[in-house]
């Protein structure tokens, strides 16, 4: 393409660590294009810098106002190659634009099953995958039969959903009632059996053609429900080892939905005892958190240059050596550690690679701190770790 790919970037700011995105696509010669609801001014200089021109609109959820946006850049620049927000949140907004826009990637069309739980389910049982029972149901009696069926305790969340807002673990009629008053009436719910066992995701990156260019794993200290019920420390890291079981599984999933130059965050349930792997759901974006930074440092290669790489000439140049396990420790303002932030790195400096401060909105889950730090072996991990969240 002898004139400069425009990207229009969809909220370049949010979150952060995605300002290199900008970086990356304009030192690649890209026109990047942002589109975001925040004053020019309270951008960051790094990402003012790095962006061909921002347009501000006064309401994000306005799509006329985004959408003159783009069509303004399309008069101004030409045709419009790509459109990405990398945000499980304007997921359906990207793809109302490409799909206005003829722009490559996922369209309109293809929502419903990447963004709703049930149809993700369908997707997988087609491809030969076993799934945690449960589906839809229409209302509380259809729930209350539904229960009785899959026995407690059950998971009741968002049919089409973000993370583990507005998700309840239900032991008893009487939580099931209680949940019953609570719910939000807009909002469709799907009711799921509770599967015994751990969250293990298959994570990375695909070229234009749909191939696998990059793969990763995540691994927890606890279920995030668990976390924010009891507001406690957790810890999730990126392992150096992957089981071929779960690469097999997840490049099975990759296919079924058509991943193509595109972020992937598939999440499984390892079940306890067994180890087998069901999936649970598909997130076409990148995992939240730093966990793409984390990649970065687990192969100490930048995968936003890599990024930028395959939308210009489908080409990834790294090579993936999965030297650390990386992991992000939080800490909270409300525990009573008995080591300093300061000592931890003090005692592990080798192994440190920064310390973070996190947005309230996340501090939940979070901390309001995070220890990033890498190590060799698992143990010297959770050396660290027990280290960072010692009691008194």
């Amino acid at each position: 393409m002898s004139r400069p790919i425009n990207f229009v970037m969809i909220s370049p700011h949010f979150p952060a660590n995605f300002e290199t995105f900008a970086v990356r696509l304009r030192e690649n010669g890209f026109n990047t294009l942002g589109i975001a609801d925040a004053p020019y001014e309270s951008l960051s200089e790094g990402l003012r810098n790095s962006l061909t021109e921002y347009y501000r609109v006064d309401n994000m959820k306005d799509y006329d106002q985004v959408y003159r946006a783009v069509a303004y850049f399309a008069h101004k620049y030409g045709r419009i190659d790509r459109i990405e927000s990398h945000n499980e949140y304007w997921l359906e907004l990207d793809a109302q634009l490409r799909t206005d826009f003829n722009v490559f990637g996922y369209k309109t069309d293809d929502m419903l099953a990447i963004k709703t739980k049930a149809q993700m389910k369908e997707v997988f049982r087609k491809t030969g995958l076993k799934v945690a029972k449960g589906r839809v149901f229409s209302n509380d009696e259809d729930a209350k039969k539904l229960a009785k069926e899959l026995k407690f305790p059950i998971i009741i969340k968002p049919n089409s959903g973000v993370g583990a807002s507005d998700t309840y673990k239900i032991q008893s009629d009487a939580e099931l009632s209680q949940f019953f008053q609570q719910k939000n009436p807009h909002v469709e719910y799907i009711m799921e059996e509770f599967i015994k066992g751990d969250i293990i995701t298959f994570d990375g990156l695909t070229d234009h053609d749909g191939n696998i260019v990059f793969y990763a794993s995540l691994e927890y200290s606890e279920a995030v429900l668990d976390t924010v019920a009891k507001d406690g420390d957790m810890y999730y890291y990126v392992p150096r080892e992957i089981s071929p079981k779960l690469v097999e599984l997840g490049k099975k999933c990759v296919k079924a939905f058509n991943v193509r130059e595109r972020f992937f965050h598939f999440e499984f349930f390892r079940v306890q005892g067994t180890g087998e792997l069901l999936p649970l759901e598909i997130n076409c974006r990148p995992p939240g958190g730093l966990t793409i930074d984390m990649w970065d440092y687990a192969n100490d290669f930048d995968i936003f240059n890599e990024y930028a790489h395959i939308i210009k000439e489908n080409q990834f140049h790294s090579k993936i050596t999965r030297t650390w396990n990386v992991v992000y420790i939080s800490r909270k303002a409300n525990q009573n550690y008995v080591n300093t932030i300061d000592a931890v790195c003090e005692k592990f400096a080798p192994n440190i690679i920064s310390i973070q401060q996190v947005p309230s909105i996340f501090a939940k889950i979070m901390g309001e701190h995070g220890i990033l730090a890498r190590t060799e072996t698992i143990e010297k991990m959770r050396e660290i770790v027990q280290f960072a969240h010692q009691k008194y």
